[in-house]
């Protein structure tokens, strides 16, 4: 069977409505909200009776249930309808249908999931800054933008995620001001030398590190150390030859730390560009803006009034230059959509950025739209929310600072070796195995932990919760997929073999069931941009194999051997179902546990 087993039902319920003189749509078949009286339900009859009320007939939806009823139970693929309250259709598949469904699945490499229409799609998520190290504030960009990549590129989108990194600014100003304090002789710093620097970094990330806060810190209490720090910002980006090169060095510096930082996640990008990388755009971007007739003068600065697009009028203008001159964030946003209409021409662009800079976007989207480059529906800011500490605030360290990234994962890995251990898990094995095996449940905690959410709200950062092996946790999914690796191991040294499926169990129809709802998760998380819902889907599966793992036996000396080759297929099926599901969201199984 090719087809979904719901897919099949609803086309089913919808020719019967149509058949009865109703709206097809009135015979949409879902998934049961009662899973223990049937799998499937078909509540189209109010609707129904509602349609001829307003038509000014009598209407019982009951009778118009069993009406439908009467027509769909001639079709082969139905065991059993049952009418419940009003008129309530529970819809129950034949054991037939479910395992031609199930042996399609099994011989489908991607377990069903279609492929649709490609589309160019960048995804903008990351964000870092140069010469600053990663915290704990960089995590739900990076793991979400990661996710909904893998997940777009899975469905068959073609997708460009690009870092965009912070690299322009007054921050470049203060790091180039300190470091010559500190080093005055080197050669950038030479007013009268155009080229020929040095090919290595007079600094590595530590000294980024150290020098930029130690600027800040001072311009903050000197108003003089602020100017020298704006002026030497305005030299670089009015292109100082000397002052470009150390912006080069503090790049590559940052970007090889970065590159440590982001992996340690799982999460790697294709383009590793920033804000200066367009800053050559500008000029011409801004003659272009101005021939359009769309930029105006306002207190000396140069400005988009973008408040007349929408019934939303309360929009500030976009931002392109201060009335001093300088290029603002604005500006260079808009720099990098120019330049990726020209280098890219994407049909969607994304940004996995926090919420609370929803209003950012807003004026920068209207603003391109303004300028006739993307139409709105080609832009969008996918919005997150913020990771909290048990006081539901902002998470910091016990001492009220920001927690380093690095320090985020080693917490975690301490929390799952810990766990581990108390679990007797993997007690047997080697060191190496078991820190590898530390790392990816570690990571697994972290990471479903944070992309179980929906994208938008905000959640409790928990180690201890997140690590556990019981409930709805990534070290719980871990587990159960590790049980069926050791279990197809188990099998292969007794030569069981996988076969064709036949379902004669509940159990076995329920995981199939599972199994076959993939594809639907997978277009359900894509259309709302929502992680969360194949975290759902993952976790489901985990939970149907161990109900199917309790009440069916696979390998016992008395289950015919038909009856082990057909649950060990549906044991190999979920298994691939579930690496491919977790490998989504960015999480890896290891062999054993």
């Amino acid at each position: 069977m090719s087809q979904s087993v719901l897919i099949l039902l609803d086309q089913a319920a919808r020719a019967a409505f149509e058949q009865l003189g109703f709206p097809e749509n009135f015979g949409k078949v879902t998934e049961s909200d009662r899973p223990d009286l049937a799998p499937f339900q078909c509540n189209g009859a109010m609707a129904a009776a509602g349609f001829l009320k307003k038509q000014g007939e009598k209407a019982n939806p009951r009778e118009i249930a069993t009406q439908v009823s009467e027509i769909l139970s001639s079709n082969s693929a139905i065991a059993d309808i049952e009418i419940a309250g009003p008129g309530f259709l529970n819809i129950t598949p034949t054991p037939d249908a479910v395992s031609g469904r199930a042996n399609t699945l099994f011989s489908d490499p991607r377990t069903g999931a279609q492929n649709i229409d490609p589309k160019t799609i960048v995804i903008d998520y990351g964000g870092a800054n140069v010469a600053k190290p990663m915290h704990v504030g960089h995590l739900r960009s990076a793991v979400i933008g990661e996710a909904i990549k893998r997940l777009l590129r899975f469905r068959g989108h073609n997708v460009i995620g690009d870092v965009h990194l912070g690299d322009w600014g007054l921050q470049m100003g203060h790091l180039i001001t300190e470091l010559e304090d500190e080093q005055p002789d080197l050669p950038y710093f030479y007013a009268d030398k155009a080229g020929d620097y040095p090919d290595a970094s007079p600094v590595a990330m530590d000294d980024l590190a150290r020098l930029y806060p130690a600027a800040s810190r001072k311009a903050k209490e000197d108003p003089a150390r602020m100017e020298r720090s704006r002026a030497a910002t305005a030299e670089l980006q009015a292109g100082r030859p000397g002052y470009r090169a150390l912006l080069d060095h503090f790049i590559t510096v940052s970007i090889a730390s970065l590159k440590k930082g982001y992996g340690s996640l799982g999460v790697e990008f294709d383009l590793w560009k920033g804000e200066a990388c367009v800053d050559p755009l500008i000029p011409g971007m801004i003659d272009e803006l101005r021939a359009k007739g769309i930029t105006e003068e306002s207190d000396g600065a140069l400005i988009i009034r973008v408040d007349d697009e929408s019934e939303k009028k309360d929009v500030p203008p976009v931002m392109l230059l201060a009335s001093s001159g300088a290029v603002l964030y604005h500006t260079t946003d808009l720099a990098t959509l120019v330049d990726r209409k020209s280098e890219i021409d994407p049909d969607l662009i994304l940004y996995v950025v926090d919420q609370r800079q929803a209003l950012h976007f807003e004026q920068v989207f209207r603003g391109a739209v303004k300028a006739g480059w993307y139409d709105r529906d080609q832009l969008d800011h996918l919005g997150f929310g913020t990771m909290n500490g048990k006081d539901g605030k902002p998470f910091k360290t016990r001492e009220g600072g920001v927690l380093r990234l690095e320090d985020l994962v080693s917490m975690m890995r301490d929390a799952a070796t810990t766990r581990l251990e108390e679990s007797g898990i993997g007690q047997d094995f080697d060191a190496d195995e078991r820190a590898d095996i530390a790392d990816k449940v570690g990571m697994a905690a972290l990471k479903f932990g944070d992309l179980q959410n929906q994208r938008t709200t905000n959640y409790v950062f928990d180690p201890e919760r997140f690590t556990a092996f019981e409930g709805k946790t990534g070290p719980y999914l871990l587990y159960a997929a590790v049980r069926i690796k050791s279990l197809l191991r188990r099998a292969a040294d007794e030569g069981v073999r996988a076969g064709e499926i036949k379902i004669s169990h509940p159990s076995e129809s329920a995981l199939a069931m599972a199994l076959d709802g993939f594809d639907r998760a997978l277009a359900a998380a894509e259309s709302k941009y929502a992680p969360h819902l194949v975290c759902d889907h993952v976790y489901r599966l985990a939970q149907s194999f161990s109900r199917f793992y309790t009440d069916c036996p696979i390998l016992k000396n008395d289950v015919a051997t038909e009856v082990k080759s057909s649950r060990l297929a549906l044991a190999e099926l979920t298994l691939r179902q579930l690496e491919l599901g977790l490998n989504i969201i960015g999480i890896e199984v290891p062999e054993r546990m």
